[in-house]
């Protein structure tokens, strides 16, 4: 099968993935083999081939938002017929048996795998998961919709709750990505008012065309105080200017798995008044179920721009420059 690896991380600028030809994936006992139709293209990919994410084997497929069919299942295998449609997220294991499993934050557990990071994903033909870990996807959504919905939408989604967002409150939303531009439909769904800050001027947009009350450039501040806000760009420098953005009581949640280092924080400025700052690290199979029935339901639309599987460099070239508007996806052909 035809796969892009990164064998030494590198500035995308380099085009340090390689395309290879790899055996074909064997399933384990309990596993599945899934063909995939398309990968979307994430901010944390990026990360894992640029090295900001250590490197977890010696060489890895990167990509972990896949959408496929079930060619193949090892022994045990029977959740899914072959031929089901499936789409594989960023957790690719968790060990079910510990303290963090037991209590349903399975996304803390200390023995989790990632796709496209400890283990093999999906910027290749095939790729194999655990079935207990693939998702059903809804019928309502295309393969190049749903493919942003497995990373970008349930990391949204994560952090609009983690954020303590409610109906008619006022939400933040810095940096508009993919993750970004789903949560925002996310977020008018459930009623709240949406007020963005982003540097591309396409992207500010985009969130205005998508329900937005307000957008501005990196600098501005949001045109009244915030009931609780998301940092989805991973730039340190911005969370104290976000928390100065806040009303008392508010909450900002930072989204992103990598973020350059935060400045020192005036505890007066940007906490004091029961202020809260957290984050977001993955995510439960139960966020990706939620996410998955919220999105038939509303139904949620990512804007996407398709890359052929032969452009996968410059796929995550135009993500770092700030190109895509929505969210990138790499379309798979077998030749």
């Amino acid at each position: 099968m035809r796969a892009w690896v990164i064998r030494e991380p590198a500035p995308i600028e380099s085009a340090p993935l390689e395309l290879r030809e790899l055996p074909e994936p064997a399933p384990e006992p309990g596993e599945i083999v899934v063909d995939v139709s398309v990968c979307g293209v994430c901010r944390t990919d990026l990360h894992v081939v640029e090295g900001d994410l250590a490197p977890q084997r010696a060489e890895v497929i990167p990509g972990h938002q896949v959408v496929g069919r079930v060619s193949a299942r090892g022994e045990g295998a029977r959740r899914f017929a072959v031929g089901a449609r499936v789409g594989v997220a960023w957790l690719w294991r968790a060990c079910g048996a510990c303290d963090f499993c037991r209590r349903s934050a399975e996304n803390l557990c200390r023995a989790q795998r990632f796709t496209g990071w400890h283990e093999h994903g999906g910027y290749a033909e095939r790729i194999c998961v655990p079935e207990a870990f693939a998702y059903e996807l809804p019928e309502s959504l295309d393969d190049e919709a749903a493919a942003p919905l497995l990373c970008a939408g349930i990391i949204g989604y994560r952090a609009l709750r983690r954020s303590g967002i409610s109906p008619g409150g006022r939400l933040g939303l810095v940096g508009f990505g993919s993750s970004a531009h789903i949560a925002l439909q996310v977020a008018r769904h459930w009623g709240a008012r949406v007020f963005v800050v982003t540097r591309e001027a396409t992207h500010r947009a985009l969130a205005l065309s998508l329900g937005a009350e307000w957008a501005g450039d990196l600098g501005e501040r949001p045109p009244e105080k915030l009931d609780a806000a998301v940092l989805f760009a991973p730039a340190g420098e911005l969370v104290p200017p976000t928390l100065e953005s806040l009303a008392p009581g508010a909450t900002l949640a930072c989204a992103g798995i990598h973020m350059s280092a935060v400045p020192s924080l005036d505890y007066a400025r940007h906490l004091f008044e029961e202020k809260s700052l957290t984050s977001v690290t993955a995510n439960t199979r139960a966020d990706g179920r939620e996410l998955l029935a919220l999105a038939a339901e509303i139904p949620l639309r990512p804007r996407t721009t398709s890359f052929e599987f032969s452009r996968a460099n410059e796929a995550l070239l135009a993500l770092k420059r700030g190109l895509i508007a929505g969210s990138g996806v790499l379309r798979v052909s077998r030749p």
